[in-house]
């Protein structure tokens, strides 16, 4: 009697964890210290849902932790593969604070 060997399902992903997601995309080192990226891609997939804080990344669950599959990790990569280096708002040059004339100023001139 042959022993029954279970059929491997079809269009099943690889899935990778946070930081073997970053190593994935290039982001980080296989170094257990480098924690590069992960914040991002954590925070990336925990937006709203509704966009308020841009598009929420294509993510999966499972066991209770965060995954990534290799589609998923494609459409983050699409995603910011031409994002702007700077973040934040446009920041204006301060202007040296002009020092007001004070009554002793006026004193000190007028002796010299």
């Amino acid at each position: 009697m042959s022993p029954r060997s279970t059929p491997t399902p079809r269009g099943l992903e690889t899935y990778y964890t946070v930081k073997q997601a970053t190593v994935r995309l290039g982001i980080a080192t296989e170094d257990e210290s480098d924690w590069s990226g992960q914040k991002w891609l954590r925070d990336g997939a925990n937006r709203p849902a509704d966009g308020s804080k841009g598009e929420p990344f294509p993510c999966t669950r499972m066991a209770g932790k965060l995954m990534f599959s290799e589609s998923q990790l494609a459409q983050i990569a699409e995603m910011h593969v031409n994002a702007p280096e700077r973040r934040g708002r446009v920041r204006k040059a301060r202007k040296p604070a002009v020092k007001k004339p004070t009554p002793c100023d006026a004193e000190l001139a007028a002796t010299a």
